[in-house]
């Protein structure tokens, strides 16, 4: 009888370190699992785009409803580490109210700060056509920061600017198309030669 206690109390004992074991064992294997998964997530890049589209366009509107202005481009790469977009190939077009359109071009531009700056590089080109209010203006950078919301810009490289036969070169440049004050740092400017009377 006392070794069918004994027995029973071995089986007993056996059977809970099984189960502490298994327990035990469980508690590693989720352990383990979490780990894993943290090790896969830390192992993605942070900066990697969440998407990327082809030959888009973006209408950003005024609070009344009407366009403002049109970002479009080759391609878009967003990046939600920092929320800011890459583009190939952009184009802003300029449509507020009774001011004349003005087309930016440029080979990259990047957009950031809640989609309220962006910022134009290599070969950026402004163009916007003549009006009763205003002469055609064309200008050339390297380098190009706009504010849309607030209608300025602003660069520190060199900038070569013509408008109404006038030429324009200088460093640095601010511009507010909204207060229509323009800014060029150290430079020349070249108007053409008067009309002989």
């Amino acid at each position: 009888m006392r070794n069918q206690r004994t027995a029973h109390r071995y089986r007993l004992s056996i059977g809970m370190l099984l189960a502490l074991f298994g327990a035990l064992g469980s508690f590693w294997l989720v352990e383990l699992m979490n780990r894993t998964g943290e090790a896969m997530e830390a192992g993605i890049k942070v900066d990697e785009p969440d998407y990327i589209v082809e030959h888009f366009s973006f209408v950003r509107m005024t609070k009344t409803g009407q366009p403002s202005y049109i970002i479009s481009g080759d391609k878009l790469t967003h990046r939600p580490s920092d929320d800011s977009s890459d583009i190939v190939k952009p184009v802003v077009r300029s449509i507020a109210g009774d001011k004349p359109p003005m087309d930016i071009h440029a080979e990259q531009a990047r957009v950031d700060q809640d989609n309220t700056r962006v910022t134009l590089t290599k070969n950026v080109k402004i163009d916007r056509a003549a009006s009763p209010a205003a002469r055609d203006m064309h200008l050339a950078t390297e380098k190009l920061t706009i504010y849309p919301d607030e209608d300025r810009m602003e660069t520190d490289l060199p900038v070569r600017m013509e408008s109404g036969g006038a030429t324009a070169t200088g460093i640095g440049m601010k511009a507010n198309n909204a207060t229509r004050q323009l800014t060029l740092g150290q430079g020349t400017i070249v108007y053409p030669p008067r009309p002989r009377q």
